[in-house]
């Protein structure tokens, strides 16, 4: 399969060089309208995503990492509601999210399941029957295999292969391929922050994937945060650190408001302080591109109130708390492969 190598994507723009792994893509999120692939043309095997149309979109399940990576796109009007097409388990969650967000949402597969492009967004335990659900939907079924005589190439100019987009934890490239077989596979990992513009998502590419479906995929996440391309061996760490760390960094922050709130702060008061704390603290990090140790050691001064703090956060285990919940996450994450 090939490795992406550096470079940049622009919305509106033709396919940059693809970018090495682990490298990010993309620069300021939703910075751009989300487009159908401008450069099919130039795609010989086909993208399965038509030009300058607008783009059909299924979902499967509409939980909230969907509607993480979804509704941000819709509320600002990069993402049409209309082109949306979701399913979910029962009747009654898909009249409750119909009427909440405006879209489209039914318990029938058939729908979803017939769009070019499919994000899949059930739970792993769930996957084996979604798989089942899809059978029989015309888009959804493998094309039959060509004879001795059919030309090469053939096959593929009959009907590009529709792409999906897993965003499933563990589940992968190889196991979505043999449930989905009439699929070009991505395996994408998201995380909430993309509910404010702000997420991360790996990506890692199946056999097939076109430059101009690798671009539309990388414009969709783009416009929620930050995409990187990477090794699927490395997905499950990723996942770890980026899916799972927004739940500890939550745990920290109520840590932090509760312990402000036993020396004396009011509630309301210590969360908000808490919070922006741990902003101003990343951004600092990030835009001074300060290792963490040294930001600790700017802040701990000899014989001072953060260095006491500190000594308790070493003595009661919290470093290595958080080193072991990060290899817990992404152990947990290959099991469910």
């Amino acid at each position: 399969m090939h490795t992406p190598e550096p470079g940049l994507v622009q919305p509106m723009a033709p396919p940059s060089p693809t970018p090495k792994a682990g490298s990010p893509v993309t620069g300021r999120p939703g910075t751009g309208p989300l487009i159908a692939v401008e450069h099919a043309a130039e795609d010989p095997a086909g993208s399965g995503l038509e030009p300058f149309a607008p783009l059909r979109l299924g979902v499967v399940g509409f939980g909230r990492m969907a509607q993480a990576l979804l509704l941000p796109l819709i509320d600002s009007g990069l993402v049409q509601a209309e082109a949306v097409r979701a399913v979910v388990g029962s009747e009654a969650s898909a009249a409750r999210l119909a009427a909440q967000h405006g879209l489209v949402v039914s318990s029938d597969p058939s729908q979803a399941w017939q769009a070019p492009v499919l994000l899949l967004a059930v739970k792993p335990q769930v996957l084996a029957a979604a798989a089942q659900a899809a059978q029989g939907i015309p888009s959804a079924v493998a094309a039959p295999a060509a004879s001795a005589g059919t030309p090469a190439g053939a096959s593929q100019a009959a009907g590009p292969k529709p792409l999906l987009i897993s965003v499933l934890a563990g589940v992968t490239l190889a196991r979505l391929q043999a449930l989905f077989p009439a699929h070009r596979i991505v395996r994408a990992v998201p995380n909430t922050p993309a509910l404010v513009r702000q997420g991360l998502t790996g990506l890692a590419w199946g056999e097939g994937i076109s430059a101009p479906q690798q671009l539309w995929v990388r414009q969709l996440f783009a416009q929620v945060g930050e995409v990187l391309d990477l090794p699927e061996s490395q997905l499950d760490a990723f996942l770890a650190l980026t899916s799972s760390g927004p739940a500890y960094v939550a745990l920290v922050a109520e840590a932090l408001a509760d312990g402000a709130v036993a020396a004396g702060l009011p509630r309301a008061l210590a969360l908000r302080l808490a919070h922006r704390t741990l902003a101003g603290t990343a951004a600092l990090l990030q835009e001074q591109e300060l290792h963490p140790a040294q930001l600790k050691d700017m802040v701990a001064s000899p014989g001072g109130t953060t260095i006491a703090g500190l000594r308790q956060l070493e003595r009661s285990g919290v470093r290595s708390a958080l080193i072991e919940a990060v290899v817990a996450a992404a152990e947990r994450s290959r099991q469910l492969a």
